[in-house]
């Protein structure tokens, strides 16, 4: 794991070096697919552990269907 270590002490390094505009934008093209997958990941979770759990099968009406 020590090459591991070693790869992530180099990025680190890059990044504190680059002038904050750049870092910036590194900081953000890395964390926001992150952050969006990530929340993709919960919503999927959530959706299906609420299908699983609420007592009803039958699916929910449309939003604004007042009938």
């Amino acid at each position: 794991m020590s090459w591991l270590s070693d790869w992530w002490n180099a990025v680190e390094l890059w990044i504190t070096q680059l002038p904050f505009p750049a870092q910036f934008a590194v900081v953000i093209a890395v964390l926001l697919p992150v952050c969006a997958g990530g929340a993709w990941l919960i919503d999927r979770t959530v959706d299906f552990v609420a299908s699983k759990v609420s007592p009803s099968r039958a699916p929910e009406p449309p939003i604004g269907d007042c009938d």
